[in-house]
């Protein structure tokens, strides 16, 4: 039973770092990150970027590599939207 939490732990970063991809083809597409809030943006990447040091520190490696795949992936979402950013 262990084994399967584990791996639906880590399943769950997969999944939470795919759910920032849409975000990024729609600003690579329309060039634009207008309707994008930094704000909210700049919090996921604070929250995961703690989380990954709380992993390393707790000698946690899913929990530090999921969410070092989910702060790539946010952050990429991030450095999009300030790159678009219209005005």
């Amino acid at each position: 039973m262990r084994e399967i939490v584990t791996f639906l732990f880590g399943l769950g970063f997969v999944f939470n770092a795919s759910l920032f991809v849409p975000q990024a083809i729609r600003i690579v597409r329309t060039k634009s990150a207008q309707n994008i809030s930094l704000i909210t943006f700049a919090g996921f990447n604070i929250i995961q970027f703690n989380s990954v040091l709380y992993g390393y520190y707790y000698k946690d490696q899913i929990l530090m590599y999921g969410n070092l795949v989910s702060f790539i992936a946010c952050g990429t979402v991030t450095l999009l939207a300030i790159y678009y950013r219209k005005g």
